[in-house]
């Protein structure tokens, strides 16, 4: 590094491990306010664009590359605003447009941990508004007293298959979240379309999003089992190709035009479970097979997989019943997505809920180079969780 340029201190920083990845959580306060500031800090954080991040705190993948600005919101009937940003290590791209579920899941304790929210019982529940596609969720963590007063207890029992160890759950219940990207549940308005693959010929897709915009397809169209390791599926370059040329065609389909240089829709092969699961996934985030599978990703699998009528319903054992417990498999185990139905109308999903984990794993300042100085820090309010019904 230039010893010339003196660094700037981005305050309130804390790295959180959320599910698989880790999150680098940010007050909305200690930012630049323009956009352009703004990712220009989080690029420096990252150390991007330098596929190892060695001038950063990436981990050299795209899980490992993301960060989420978390701010006290003054809206009516909402506690907190996150903003979730995503990075990668090749590119100077910070991509705001999608969701990210596992980060949403340290939202809450990272707004405790720095002051922005103070617990008020033996569990403290959040409402919380992603603002990349304006979706609510209600997120519950353990709060118990200590000597020093209440804090965030990471010690626990849940478990989340792909993740080390053990935890506190974080419970997340998400309000609404059909068609968080696109303009509705199925944005091509059918179930399931047919689109022309090159060398392949006529192939059946679901576009769907219900808090991820995802294509779905039957591995079995496309040559493959569904069973196959993630790092056997990314060395598979006619799969990756074939696979890219369905997301460049899907993408217009669903209306987000040319998605050549975003990260949805994520492109999603289903194949009949072999774990005494739902479903089996192989997720792809676009380009890279995910060694497990995104928390909304999850949840847009899982919904495909109950509606009669889309390529994930075909292959799909499911359990019966208005409350749907829908376990998705995945290459590091499975991941349980409970779906509750509209009775009135059983085509829509009137709710889902599901366990994460989060863990701090440091907080401080992380340093940028000093023409990314942040603002001079402000006042910034807290809120306690009592001041909304929940």
């Amino acid at each position: 590094m230039d010893k010339a340029i003196s660094p700037a201190g981005v305050g309130d920083f804390s790295t959180l491990a959320a599910g698989r990845p880790n999150l680098a959580g940010l007050r909305h306060s200690g930012l630049p306010s323009d956009i352009q500031g703004r990712d220009g800090v989080l690029l420096a954080a990252m150390g991007s664009p330098d596929p190892r991040q060695i001038d950063g705190l990436g981990g050299a993948h795209p899980l490992t590359s993301k960060a989420g600005i978390v701010s006290v919101s003054q809206r009516d009937g909402v506690d907190l605003e996150f903003l979730f940003a995503q990075l990668q290590p090749n590119t100077d791209t910070v991509d705001t447009t999608p969701n990210c579920g596992n980060m949403l899941a340290a939202a809450l304790p990272f707004a405790i941990e720095s002051g922005l929210v103070t617990p008020d019982g033996d569990t403290t529940t959040a409402r919380v508004l992603t603002l990349n596609t304006n979706m609510v969720a209600e997120i519950t963590i353990q709060t118990p007293l200590g000597t020093g007063g209440r804090y965030v207890d990471y010690a626990g029992n849940a478990r989340i298959d792909g993740v080390p160890g053990t935890a506190a759950p974080v419970t997340i219940s998400f309000l609404d979240t059909a068609g968080s990207v696109c303009d509705s549940l199925l944005p091509t308005g059918n179930l399931r379309d047919t689109v022309d693959l090159s060398g392949v010929g006529p192939v059946d897709v679901t576009c769907i999003d219900n808090g991820q915009p995802l294509v779905v397809i039957d591995a079995g169209d496309l040559g493959r089992t569904g069973r196959e390791t993630a790092v056997d599926l990314n060395k598979d370059a006619e799969l990756k190709s074939r696979l890219e040329e369905l997301r460049l065609t899907c993408g217009k389909l669903m209306g987000l035009g040319d998605v050549a240089d975003k990260n949805y829709p994520k492109m999603t092969l289903v194949s009949p479970p072999a774990a005494g699961g739902a479903i089996c996934t192989r997720s792809f985030i676009p380009h890279v097979c995910h060694e497990s599978i995104g928390v909304l990703a999850a949840v847009t699998a899982a919904t495909a997989a109950i509606l009669p009528g889309t390529v994930a319903n075909d292959v799909a054992v499911l359990p019966e019943g208005p409350e749907l417990t829908v376990s998705v498999e995945h290459p590091s185990g499975e991941f349980t997505v409970q779906l509750g139905l509209d009775p009135a109308d059983p085509t829509k999903v009137a709710k889902s809920a599901l366990i994460r984990t989060a863990r701090l794993l440091m907080a401080g300042n992380v340093m940028v180079p000093a023409h990314f100085r942040s603002p001079a820090p402000t006042q910034v309010p807290t809120r306690s969780s009592q001041e909304h019904q929940l």
